[in-house]
């Protein structure tokens, strides 16, 4: 595991210094969008709806709309905002654990002792035990300033974000207020059929049937070679590549080029009209005469974007 932020549990005068990790992960199979014609992946771009560039990350800022005006903050505003500047997670107060509701649990966070002497860490996870409390923090993490649960799993204090009082909505509902008449027959009969299913929870007798089947479906096309080779179709893609701009004249090139190569066999059909379509949906005219007249536009404003 790789530490996500480093920082210190404040209590009194006692200072513990920790690593921040991630306790969760997603074991989903990762899909992406892709175009059904041809395979194509499908991208999107940042563009500017004033003057109708592509923009760079690095020149993103934020904004806020009041519906009346819009205030921009860089990232010099938010550098300079107190709890940016925080590296400590401060214990406000210890609580009976029971008293927070689990609505409010949000992500949670492995701690480590960042220090060669792990006795001020082993203390508090000791205190939290003999005590059955849980700590209430706050500290601030990815450019926010946030409520959290420090308290006790195994060997390890784990840090729970919490949702602030006013995330939590209230469950409203009139037909909850409706009288119901339960016959203790009925009160009776139903606490019958949950010790009948009454168990120890473990989580790992649940599997998600969703992902296992996605896994095979897609083992399945591969063996029946239900698919294209990657690069050979689209060329080598370097890391990162998801997050810059599509060179429009060198993807048109090399469709081009595939589409007079292939003859009579080389491409797939789909690939060798996927080209002729797009020209012909996106210009106004016939797709000759929007690859004559729209590709150098395109090409110049790829070029001031990059």
């Amino acid at each position: 595991m790789r530490a996500i932020w480093k920082g210190a549990i404040a209590f009194g005068l006692v200072n513990v210094p920790v690593k921040v990790y991630a306790a969760t992960e997603d074991h989903d199979i990762p899909l992406h969008q892709v175009h059904a014609a041809d395979g194509g992946r499908i991208r999107y771009q940042r563009r500017c709806e004033i003057c109708g560039e592509v923009v760079d990350y690095a020149d993103i800022d934020k904004a806020f709309d009041d519906g009346e005006q819009t205030v921009v903050l860089n990232d010099e505003d938010f550098a300079a905002l107190p709890v940016e500047k925080s590296r400590e997670i401060d214990v406000v107060e210890f609580v009976p654990t029971e008293q927070i509701d689990p609505i409010m649990f949000e992500r949670t966070y492995f701690l480590e002792p960042d220090s060669s002497s792990t006795k001020a860490y082993a203390l508090l996870r000791r205190t939290l035990e003999q005590t059955e409390r849980t700590a209430i923090v706050q500290f601030a993490l990815r450019q926010k300033s946030r409520l959290g649960a420090l308290r006790v799993r195994g060997d390890v204090l784990i840090l729970q974000s919490l949702l602030w009082d006013d995330e939590v909505r209230t469950a409203t509902f009139p037909s909850l207020d409706k009288p119901v008449r339960i016959s203790p027959k009925e009160l009776e009969m139903s606490a019958a059929l949950v010790e009948s299913f009454e168990s120890d929870f473990d989580p790992s007798k649940f599997t998600d049937e969703y992902q296992a089947q996605l896994r095979e479906l897609i083992d399945a096309k591969l063996k029946e070679g239900d698919a294209f080779d990657s690069e050979a179709t689209f060329g080598k893609r370097g890391e990162g590549e998801g997050g810059e701009v599509i060179d429009l004249m060198e993807a048109l090139r090399r469709s081009v080029e595939r589409s007079r190569s292939g003859g009579a066999g080389g491409a797939k059909s789909g690939s060798k009209s996927g080209p002729k379509n797009s020209a012909k949906n996106g210009g106004k005219g016939s797709a000759k005469g929007s690859a004559k007249g729209s590709a150098p536009k395109k090409e110049k404003k790829v070029a001031r974007s990059s």
